[in-house]
């Protein structure tokens, strides 16, 4: 368990955020700290035909260790972290033998993980969490799921007892910002189907997610001297707080759970000339997603005629889908995977996405791609966590899927 700590810690010390307004890949140079040392690494605990390319994209083999013909199958995780909170200067704390009360991350600031708002915590009383101080995030997201990968081919390899077919990894930059599987190249991956290593809760097993797109709203306004602003003024700040009110209020993030979608205002910039509010639309159901970008445009229409002319632009763009139409037809790649996690005794929590992966997109570049619990929890802030015991089991489940690969008579 140490050297997974060890490991772990190797890799969040390591500032990868990424950032969504650079036209670059990876979008921040830091992020090739981590990928050059991941390619060093793989090569060193003996891995094949380890390669990354100009756009920092890592991949390995495990050759098979049978002879007769076994599925490739590949596993994939993300090295950046997300721009939503800090990922520089992590300073990792480990608590062993979690007390199930409240932890202290930071006593300058009074920063505190408890269960009594984080209730998952008391799920894993007497395990080892490792946790940030409260100014950063820890970046579970997704360098727990590399570290697994590592860790498992690692094993794999000093243990040729365990049967296997072809295995390929995969690293990618940027999925944080929705480009992670942009630049991969399915055909040199050469994988029949893989699995991200890149949910949360132990036991998590997901091949739904939400389809997704962006949506940019310009509203432009007139500014007059406000002392002589009559019939003339037209501020658009007011536009977008009528077009902000205009949808429903409870389909937000926040008052939305399971298959429910939303609309999610995350940023407004604005002034009386021009305001800018950007959103993301999410829902599982294609009907609903489609239905969702049709009323912001009846919106865009309505206030347009209202005001007599062009105030609103909206701008939408389709950004992922839902990897379900997909997985469907191969859905003994679910099966193979629920099957391992039950004969190591971890109970499979099937369920659907509340965001993407890059399992989504690759499962649409035909490179079928569910997505298996890395461990972590309350991602992409302070108050990120992960269970060592979880990154262990996760470690265990990825050898036990390539062994039943292996085994099973027909697949």
């Amino acid at each position: 368990m140490q050297h997974i700590i060890d490991r772990f810690i190797s890799y969040v010390t390591i500032d990868t955020e990424s950032d969504p307004n650079s036209n670059t890949t990876p979008s921040t140079a830091k992020q090739w700290d981590l990928a050059n040392k991941l390619a060093k690494e793989l090569k060193a605990i003996g891995m094949h035909d380890v390669t990354i390319d100009d756009n920092a994209y890592i991949m390995a083999t495990l050759p098979s260790n049978v002879d007769y013909d076994v599925p490739t199958i590949g596993f994939i995780s993300h090295f950046d972290t997300s721009p939503d909170f800090s990922g520089a200067n992590v300073k990792p704390q480990i608590h062993k033998n979690y007390h199930g009360g409240d932890i202290l991350l930071n006593k300058e600031e009074n920063i505190v993980l408890s269960p009594d708002y984080f209730e998952d915590l008391r799920l894993y009383i007497g395990q080892t969490l490792i946790t940030t101080d409260g100014t950063t995030l820890l970046g579970a997201d997704d360098k727990a799921g590399i570290c697994e990968i590592v860790s498992a081919m690692e094993y794999l390899i000093n243990n040729p007892e365990i049967k296997h077919g072809n295995i390929r990894v995969g690293f990618t930059p940027d999925e944080e910002i929705g480009r992670g599987a942009h630049k991969f190249d399915v055909e040199k991956f050469g994988a029949d189907w893989a699995y991200t290593m890149d949910g949360s809760q132990i036991g998590e097993l997901e091949y739904e997610n939400f389809n997704a797109a962006s949506a940019v709203v310009t509203i432009k306004g007139k500014i007059v001297h406000p002392g002589y602003a009559k019939g003339k003024m037209i501020n658009s700040m007011y536009i977008a707080q009528e077009f902000i009110n205009s949808l429903p209020r409870l389909e937000t993030p926040e008052h939305t759970e399971g298959y429910e979608g939303f609309f999610h205002l995350h940023s407004i910039t604005g002034d009386v000339e021009e305001t800018t509010l950007q959103y993301i639309i999410r829902d599982h159901d294609k009907r609903h997603f489609e239905a969702r970008k049709e009323v912001m445009q009846k919106l865009t229409n309505e206030l347009n005629s209202q005001y007599g002319r062009e105030v609103i632009k909206t701008e939408i763009k389709d950004q992922y889908y839902n990897m379900k139409e997909k997985v469907e037809p191969v859905m003994h790649i679910v099966d193979i995977a629920e099957e391992a996690m039950k004969q190591l005794g971890i109970e499979p929590l099937i369920k659907a996405i509340r965001g993407g992966t890059d399992g989504s997109q690759l499962s649409y570049m035909g490179l079928p791609c569910p997505n298996i619990f890395a461990g972590g929890h309350n991602f992409h802030g302070r108050y990120e966590y992960v269970p060592v015991e979880s990154m262990v089991k996760a470690v265990e489940v990825i050898c036990k899927i390539v062994e039943l690969v292996a085994t099973r008579k027909s697949i």
